[in-house]
């Protein structure tokens, strides 16, 4: 038994757990729910002994009877071999790049055994296979780059149950999955918890999945718990205002209104080819990434693509954007954007904007944050300093940033004002049409629904078009007029929103709404 009373953690600038108490019995599933800098990673932190050395501590940890208050770093050391095991939001960035999967889970099984190499490799194959990793024998020596997303946490997951831990801590572990990977993770955690009768804390920022899947529950803010309780009556009655305010911040569906009936994208027999590996050197190998697809994106309307990792959702998006090689014709307002002409074909391009899923990645580091949104201003349009500033005030005002802030760099703020820095980005180009590429999936759902209204509010301020691509079938239908799905490279069924949610054709479209509902949160 795992068991907090009345912890809290103080950095210099301020606390970080605040009297936290919290008790995760054998077997339990407890889910850890809050905003971005509620403290839920800070509270797994001290559960594993995680805590940085320049934070003070004051309460109560034991495990098991063991009072680990005032523990030895080696005495930690001897719980996280056998006790608690932690996997991680990103296995992208947890996994090493260097090594073969397989022999990640090798080495941390001859770390933590006497055993020989063989028989360690036979039980790192043992361990994938329990996993549900498929074709074991070749993936064992496969790079993590090689595996999917969802291939790559079973990897984690493999590496974390090495010595069968009492408490597996999953942090943030589906956030950056679809939806029928997500269901496939938690029923696989679900197996593991009856077949090995450990205890998991499951912290997320999705009160779907925690409804889905937790026993008990424990809602966090700036530090401290809130509310905690059974996971099914905490849901039907919240006792704190901020269980209800995370309860209420559900995207909405769109209201079906009359739509304009003039292209602004027109795309006829769009082709995408990756070259990939071959054997022979002389011999190119080519990866059909989108297939054929034609359609018409329509003025001062939202389009929502979806559809699993690797569909091409993204790749469709970086072909409109002209940011990748494509075979067919793609057309702005009647005007090809292979232009001969390539004065006309930079002045098209300005109209076609992108915003990325991760805007930390996306965002200059050296750059402040008027220097970020203004660049493409130098590029496309002869302004004097002091327009220059006036635009870039406007528009900072424009996405809920004040301009006093342009002089700050990105890692002065959130991830929702990050996100917002990159919409304005895009929107100072007085674009057309915006492709957003999951642009909300990384952000609490509450700043998501602000996300969400700020870009609905921008696109009947300015007239935009939208290409919307995103895993998150609720935050589609919030955002959508029409509806594009996507499998293997091509669109397997589209239509009205309402159409495509309220009653889908192919049996593909059935599946992801079916995950998708699953853990709709009531």
């Amino acid at each position: 038994m795992f068991k907090m009373q009345n912890m809290t953690v103080r950095f210099t600038i301020g606390e970080a757990l605040r009297d936290a108490s919290l008790c995760v019995a054998p077997g339990d599933r407890v889910g850890i729910v809050g905003e971005s800098g509620s403290g839920k990673s800070m509270l797994a932190a001290c559960l594993m002994g995680m805590v940085p050395d320049a934070a003070t501590l004051s309460g109560t940890l034991t495990i098991n009877s063991l009072d680990m208050t005032q523990a030895s770093e080696t005495t930690w050391q001897t719980i996280r071999a056998r006790r608690a095991a932690m996997i991680f939001q990103e296995p992208m960035t947890s996994l090493n790049p260097y090594h073969r999967v397989g022999n990640q889970i090798t080495e941390s099984i001859l770390l933590h055994s006497n055993v020989s190499k063989k028989e360690a490799i036979k039980e790192a194959m043992d361990l994938m296979s329990l996993v549900e990793i498929d074709d074991v024998s070749r993936r064992f020596y496969s790079y993590p780059h090689e595996l999917s997303g969802g291939q790559r946490q079973r990897i984690m997951i493999a590496m974390a149950l090495v010595n069968k831990p009492e408490l597996l801590i999953a942090d943030e572990p589906t956030t950056a999955l679809d939806v029928t990977i997500q269901a496939q993770i938690l029923d696989l955690m679900g197996k593991l918890k009856t077949e090995l009768g450990m205890s998991i804390l499951f912290i997320t920022h999705d009160l779907g999945l925690v409804q889905e899947f937790s026993d008990q529950v424990c809602v966090m803010k700036n530090g401290e718990i809130v509310e905690q309780g059974d996971t099914n009556e905490v849901f039907t009655n919240p006792s704190h205002a901020y269980t209800k305010k995370l309860l209420d911040a559900e995207p909405q569906p769109k209201p079906i209104e009359d739509l304009d009936s003039n292209p602004v994208i027109e795309i006829n027999n769009l082709n995408v080819f990756y070259n990939t590996p071959s054997a022979n050197p002389f011999k190119k190998e080519r990866f059909h990434a989108v297939k054929d697809i034609s359609l018409n994106i329509y003025k001062n309307t939202t389009i929502g693509l979806v559809g699993e990792s690797g569909s091409g959702k993204s790749t469709l998006g970086r072909a409109i954007a002209s940011l990748i090689p494509y075979e067919g014709d793609i057309s702005y307002e009647g005007k090809n954007l292979k232009s001969n002409s390539s004065k006309e074909a930079k002045d098209l391009k300005k109209h076609v904007q992108i915003v990325f899923q991760d805007p930390y990645g996306s965002l200059s580091p050296r750059m402040t944050i008027g220097e970020i949104v203004g660049e493409g201003l130098g590029v496309h349009f002869k302004l004097t300093s002091n327009e220059r500033d006036q635009r870039i005030d406007k528009v900072l005002s424009d996405v809920g940033i004040e301009s006093s802030a342009k002089n700050k760099y990105p890692h002065e703020f959130s991830g929702g004002q990050r996100q917002r820095v990159a919409i304005a980005r895009s929107l100072i180009m007085n674009p057309a049409f915006m492709i957003l590429d999951e642009p909300t999936s990384a952000l609490d759902r509450s700043i998501q629904i602000q996300v969400i209204d700020l870009l609905k509010d921008i696109q009947n301020e300015y007239g935009l078009t939208y290409l919307f691509i995103s895993h998150d079938l609720k935050v589609i239908r919030s955002m959508s007029d029409f509806i594009f799905v996507m499998k293997d490279g091509m669109i397997v069924e589209s239509g009205l929103s309402h159409q495509v949610f309220d009653n889908p054709k192919e049996e593909y479209t059935k599946k992801l709404l079916s995950a998708a509902l699953r853990y709709a949160s009531n």
